[in-house]
């Protein structure tokens, strides 16, 4: 079965426990538990989004021994020796796919706004620079990005930008945090440093996910995972 966007909401419903993914979630928890893949991570809110992302791979024909969502999921850098990822898969030597997940709550949103910026940012230079340095010979490294931000009134209202020693790129004037992190996320993929963006909103009171940027939404997400699927598809991986 492929994955689906009503897999993607029930996903992000127990993503705030709002609803449990039972047959097909224990199945593929099974799966990816086997060999040196490990269980999905206990008491983990990004558990359910790292086993529906396994299951792309899953699909396509990947061994459970080559989808990482609890163990071995360090990866080599160039600025520091190793940067622990969410979801890894390596076949072969080759990394087919990393994924960065990340969240942001209130009722503080600009506590942790710029760490995460910072950890996106980091994550990504790191390892296309190891990438450079030939840490990665055989297939260009596919990164992901999957970012929730919980809505709510503070997420929405516009933030005041500080006066500096310098003024600040206009487009961040009149903006909240969900429309900062849209511009962040849009500014991410126009650089190349992530492969694939996903970025929504969503609530526990109303855990249907909200996607402010088309091009960040679970629809190019996907299609972008599938296209990487293809392309290995084409030179014989998994094979």
């Amino acid at each position: 079965m492929t994955v689906t966007r009503q897999d993607f909401e029930d996903a992000v419903a127990a993503f705030w426990g709002a609803k449990q993914l039972q047959n097909e979630q224990s199945a593929i928890r099974d799966a990816v538990g086997a060999g040196t893949a490990g269980s999905v991570r206990g008491g983990k809110h990004f558990d359910v989004i790292a086993t529906l992302l396994a299951k792309f791979f899953l699909e396509a024909g990947f061994p459970p021994e080559s989808i990482r969502v609890a163990s071995g999921l360090e990866l080599p850098g160039y600025y520091r020796p190793q940067k622990q990822w969410d979801v890894v898969v390596v076949h072969k030597d080759v990394l087919v796919a990393a994924f960065e997940l990340k969240s942001l709550g209130g009722p503080s949103y600009g506590n942790n706004y710029n760490n995460r910026v910072e950890e996106a940012l980091g994550s990504a230079v790191d390892l296309r620079r190891a990438a450079l340095a030939e840490l990665y010979p055989k297939e260009r490294p596919w990164l992901g990005y999957f970012f929730m931000m919980q809505d709510g009134e503070k997420s929405r209202k516009p933030v005041r930008t500080a006066k500096g020693a310098l003024p600040v790129d206009g487009i961040w004037h009149d903006t909240s945090y969900q429309d900062r992190f849209g511009i962040f996320c849009e500014r991410l993929m126009a650089e190349q440093l992530y492969d694939a963006a996903c970025y929504v909103t969503s609530s526990a009171e109303n855990p249907k996910p909200i996607e402010l940027v088309e091009s960040l939404d679970w629809r190019h997400f996907s299609a972008a995972i599938n296209a990487r699927l293809t392309y290995l598809k084409d030179l014989g991986i998994p094979g």
